[in-house]
């Protein structure tokens, strides 16, 4: 496979994998402070936008790997 495709695709792995993870940490902080605060669990704006750019940052990893690998073994 080439190496660009190669690199695209790890890099498109490891942005689904950060999103993922973030999503994870962020709704398990969310739970325990609706349960602290006795009330619905929700994702504050901070939390909402720190997600937010996360995925854009995913989005563009594919494209920075894939360059990367052309560049450096292509």
């Amino acid at each position: 496979m080439e190496f660009a495709v190669k690199g695209a695709l790890i890099g498109l792995g490891t942005g689904i994998v950060l999103v993922a993870f973030e999503y994870i940490i962020l709704t398990r902080t969310a739970k325990e402070r609706a349960q602290k605060l006795h009330r619905e669990p929700a994702l504050e704006e901070t939390e909402k936008v720190r997600i937010k750019s996360l995925a854009r940052f995913a989005l563009v990893l594919p494209i920075l790997c894939g360059g990367i690998g052309w560049l450096l073994w292509g």
